[in-house]
């Protein structure tokens, strides 16, 4: 099992940021206001998303089947050409075309659903009008985003309709079910134990919409863990009970702030676009780690860098060089040169919000364009005088 999770979630938003660029720019809608003193767990199994994520793998493609080979292979033969074709295209413009996460993106949209079957998610798919209503009250709407889930909606029934006729309900709810309801027996009387909330409003100096986190303990997620709409989020029943409250640490912080609604924090973070250390990671890390815009990528590292400080509270951590030495190929050098800013100023002390320390941290030369290297290689000399 692979200790690296893929956020995957990130990407979308990030989509949704560059298209919402056109709209007329408000305040940011987040703002400081009292926290929540307590965190009410809620976790429970979900059908229809690891439907979603059981796609990955069925498309056959090779990054998904290190984790699900053997059900690749019981389920290869069942496939129609029809089945096979839909599920080539949902790939190619998904993934292919657009690099999005196949699972990412569908979990997003019909979490926007109250959907609970093949059958309501076939009906949704025939009117998909509650669905887009729903989406344009979150940050992850956009018109491109969209016009990507039309397009592949014909083969989404197909896909579905397959799944139906080898009564993969059934199989679920015999087979996969059982193995779910065992890990959350197993975990579910820890959580309480921790009181996630209150740290992440602490650093992200605003509050939540809610003080309840849902955890959605699915079979074929590996290897993301996935936020979609409220403060809910996807994890697997393959991971020990750390990484799944790591899960939940990072991924109720996405998105921290309000990127679409904040001129300000857009002109901040362009200027790191001038930093070459830090844009050849963005450009030119491998595509199905995911985080493939300029805004996705940094949105992450800021969401690593403040998850690393609480899990670090909380004593679930990974030693933070190891961590972000190894984590997808090194990619996240920009999570190691804030999380490194945010330890020598110990944040969040003075109470503010995230973007605001974040502007401070650019604006004060700190975090400037040409910084993020001297800062990563700082961390790292350190490090390996101490392994010495």
């Amino acid at each position: 099992m692979k200790q690296s999770i893929r956020f995957a979630i990130v990407i979308l938003f990030s989509l949704a940021s560059l298209t919402s660029c056109s709209k007329t720019e408000k305040e940011p809608a987040q703002k400081k206001m009292g926290i929540h003193d307590t965190t009410d767990w809620q976790i429970e199994p979900s059908f229809r998303f690891d439907v979603f994520c059981f796609l990955n793998a069925l498309t056959g493609d090779s990054y998904y089947l290190t984790y699900y080979q053997d059900e690749y292979d019981k389920f290869r033969p069942k496939l129609t050409p029809v089945a096979q074709e839909a599920l080539a295209n949902l790939k190619r413009k998904i993934k292919d075309e657009n690099q999005g996460i196949i699972s990412a993106f569908l979990t997003l949209y019909f979490s926007a659903t109250e959907d609970r079957t093949l059958d309501d998610m076939l009906k949704t798919l025939d009117n998909s009008g509650t669905m887009r209503k729903n989406l344009k009250q979150t940050p992850y709407y956009s018109e491109d985003s969209w016009q990507l889930y039309e397009s592949v909606r014909g083969d989404l029934k197909t896909i579905f309709q397959f799944l139906k006729d080898i009564q993969f309900e059934s199989y679920w709810k015999e087979t996969i079910l059982p193995q779910v309801e065992q890990k959350i027996a197993s975990i579910e009387k820890e959580l309480p134990g921790y009181n996630v909330i209150k740290e992440q409003e602490s650093l992200l100096g605003f509050a939540l919409p809610s003080n309840q986190i849902t955890v959605y303990m699915l079979y074929y997620s590996q290897p993301h863990g996935i936020k979609i709409t409220g403060t809910r989020f996807l994890t697997d029943v393959a991971w020990p009970f750390e990484i799944v409250l790591r899960n939940a640490v990072h991924e109720m912080m996405h998105p921290p702030y309000d990127l679409p609604n904040d001129a300000e924090l857009k002109d901040a973070l362009s200027l790191l676009k001038e930093d070459e250390f830090l844009m050849d990671k963005v450009l030119n890390h491998n595509p199905a780690f995911g985080y493939n815009s300029f805004e996705g990528f940094i949105e992450e590292d800021c969401v690593q860098a403040l998850e690393q400080i609480i899990n670090e509270k909380f004593g679930i951590e990974r030693e933070a060089h190891q961590r972000w030495k190894e984590s997808d190929d090194g990619m996240h050098v920009f999570a190691v040169a804030l999380y490194t800013l945010m330890k020598e100023e110990d944040y969040n002390q003075q109470g503010e919000l995230f973007r605001d320390f974040l502007i401070r941290m650019i604006r004060t030369d700190r975090l400037s364009p040409g910084k993020t290297k001297g800062i990563y290689d700082a961390f790292y000399s350190t490090w390996i005088t101490q392994e010495e």
